[in-house]
């Protein structure tokens, strides 16, 4: 009986050695075969690029998009298929001089670096002589985004309530106010859209800022409309079902003959008070349009760079037309200062406005507060857009009409612009205690160096050699 167990034991590890021995071979064949899969399959391709004449060959697609650019050749494509004006949503992919190419000083020894539990002060005063000036606490705000014609309300009331968190201000875009954003927001901007709603004295009495909306950078002042529109999009902008919200090219009360100071005196008068102010993108000839701002005695001038962006604008607005940021930003302040008014009428900036790098450089050339749209939208979505992707577009979670904006969650969306905003101001702390001060305020365009002449000249940064 032994034996036979034994014998039968033996057969046992025989076989589990056999079927271990087919696995292995069963595997090294399986990687064989996957190995000379791919490397025929690469030789196959790489012979016809090798060997295909020219006009036959797939690199001549390389080859022409490489002189074209895939952004020329797609946009082409999509011109070519509907005939009609395309909008491209998010801005220009341009690449003009930035804030990139200046560097901040460092104190060391020649002038001692703060220490880290130095408080810094960040609180900004948007309007000085306004009667109810705004005070933030921090200078960062967020830039007009409508509800409807852009994000959906869930959207909305997640950045009004992360700013609020921080102590920031948001705004209402030219969508009009949302009750719900004016509910949970701190502090409010109001937009004065170049259309015919945000008239009435009930909403005007509930901004902490007014900005009558000239234009913007990736948009200028062109007229825009749309048709297919919310319920409560139409009920806050005071539209009849099918009717089409129109923004117009010029300000309405404009074209009825008012003047700008007729129109900022009687905001000022129904507020009681709060900043007024104007926002406009930036042509070659920003003085003249900032002049007739001070002569209509504005607060608050608020300046859209050419990198700014959209829901979507034609690609030739986008891409051709406007100053870019850093040169208009340069050009505001020295205008403001021949004026004597640098102390008097704040300035914000926007347009490309993507790090706290950027923000601190932008506040050291003289803004007195730096506004973020894009970098502030995906602050919103974060990991949330993973409901969205692979197969759709990141902003399917924040277009109102988005395809997965109804599963959008306020809270975790308020909680990552509070996170955004709180991280970013932090490292703007730590580099004004790099630079050894104690406010931001006290950084200035003399803690900066140019690398390359032509952002020395346009700035009056000195050159880092």
């Amino acid at each position: 009986m032994k034996r036979t167990n034994t014998n039968k034991h033996l057969s046992l590890a025989e076989a589990l050695g056999i079927g271990a021995a087919a696995t292995l071979l069963g595997g090294a064949g399986a990687v064989w075969l996957g190995r000379y899969t791919i490397k025929k399959t690469v030789n196959d391709i790489l012979k016809i690029f090798m060997t295909d004449k020219y006009d036959e060959n797939l690199w001549e697609f390389v080859s022409a998009a490489t002189r074209a650019g895939l952004q020329n050749i797609i946009e082409n494509n999509l011109r070519s298929e509907r005939g009609k004006i395309i909008f491209r949503p998010l801005g220009t992919p341009k690449k003009f001089l930035h804030f990139d190419d200046l560097m901040f000083d460092i104190a060391q020894l020649n002038t001692m670096p703060t220490e880290a539990n130095v408080k810094i002060e960040t609180k900004t005063v948007i309007g000085p002589m306004a009667k109810k000036p705004l005070v933030l606490d921090i200078p960062i705000m967020v830039s007009g985004m409508a509800h409807g014609t852009a994000l959906s309300e869930k959207v909305k009331i997640a950045i009004a309530k992360g700013t609020a968190m921080i102590g920031t201000a948001t705004n209402t875009g030219e969508g009009g106010m949302l009750p719900s954003e004016r509910k949970v927001a701190r502090y409010l901007v109001l937009q004065f859209p170049r259309a015919k709603w945000v008239r009435d004295e009930k909403t005007l009495k509930q901004a902490d800022m007014i900005e009558i909306q000239f234009g913007q950078g990736a948009q200028a002042g062109t007229s825009h409309s749309k048709t297919k529109l919310g319920k409560k999009a139409r009920q806050i902008r005071g539209l009849k079902k099918g009717e089409t919200a129109v923004i117009e090219a010029r300000l309405p009360e404009m074209k009825q003959g008012y003047s700008l100071k007729q129109i900022v005196n009687r905001l000022r008068e129904i507020t009681g008070g709060v900043p007024i102010g104007v926002k406009f993108g930036c042509g070659k000839y920003l003085e003249k349009d900032m002049e007739i701002a001070l002569k209509a005695e504005v607060d608050v001038i608020a300046l859209d760079g050419a990198q700014a962006a959209t829901k979507g604008a034609p690609p030739i607005i986008e891409d051709d037309f406007g100053l870019p940021t850093l040169h208009a930003l340069c050009r505001a302040v020295r205008f403001l200062e021949k004026e004597g008014v640098r102390d008097k009428v704040s300035l914000i900036i926007s347009g490309g406005l993507l790090n706290p790098g950027h923000f601190l450089k932008a506040i050291a050339l003289g803004a007195n507060a730096i506004s973020i749209g894009t970098t502030i939208l995906f602050a919103v979505a974060h990991k949330q857009v993973l409901q969205a992707m692979p197969f759709e577009t990141p902003t399917q979670i924040t277009w109102d009409d988005g395809k997965f904006s109804k599963q959008f969650n306020i809270n975790k969306g308020a909680q990552t612009v509070y996170n955004f905003l709180q991280s970013s101001i932090l490292e703007m702390e730590d580099g004004v205690r790099a630079l050894g001060k104690t406010s931001i305020w006290d950084v200035t365009k003399d803690d900066l160096m140019a690398l390359t002449p032509e952002v020395a000249q346009i700035t009056g940064v000195d050159l880092a050699y």
